[in-house]
């Protein structure tokens, strides 16, 4: 695939996903054996199944979170997106109640591309300022 079609594939995942909350998209755009990079979530148990866990866990405590591209661009296998999501916590996260509280967060993406779908992602965002914003850690 060209650096074009890679760069429009991760786009129609982040916004079917994060913002038409369609997560079936993941059956044909991530890889079955897919990898997430990040320190924020060591847990993450991997694969296909393991991104759509992860995906509804962020849905289920902010069902109205929406994803901004703030920047985006790809090289060969890799597409680079910078991102703001937005929502308002109304279910649990990670054993912390709802707290009703709208919260801004940004980060960045990079996705390595292979045979046509995501295959890993390394991930860094602002866990931090939502913890912050949620009421978690004083800020």
């Amino acid at each position: 695939m060209s650096a074009d079609q890679n760069l429009a594939l991760v786009h129609r995942l982040f916004d079917e996903v994060n913002n038409k909350h369609n997560l079936a998209v993941a059956d044909q755009l991530i890889a079955p054996d897919y990898v997430l990079h990040d320190p924020g979530n060591p847990n993450f148990s991997g694969g296909r199944e393991g991104y759509k866990q992860f995906q509804t866990t962020f849905t289920q405590a902010f069902p109205d979170h929406q994803l901004t591209f703030d920047a985006q661009f790809a090289a060969g296998e890799l597409v680079v997106t910078r991102w703001t999501s937005t929502g308002t916590q109304t279910g649990a996260l990670l054993g912390v109640p709802a707290t009703g509280k709208h919260v801004k967060v940004s980060g960045i993406t990079i996705s390595r591309i292979a045979n046509g779908m995501v295959a890993e992602d390394w991930q860094e965002w602002d866990q931090l300022g939502l913890l912050r914003q949620l009421g978690v850690i004083p800020g």
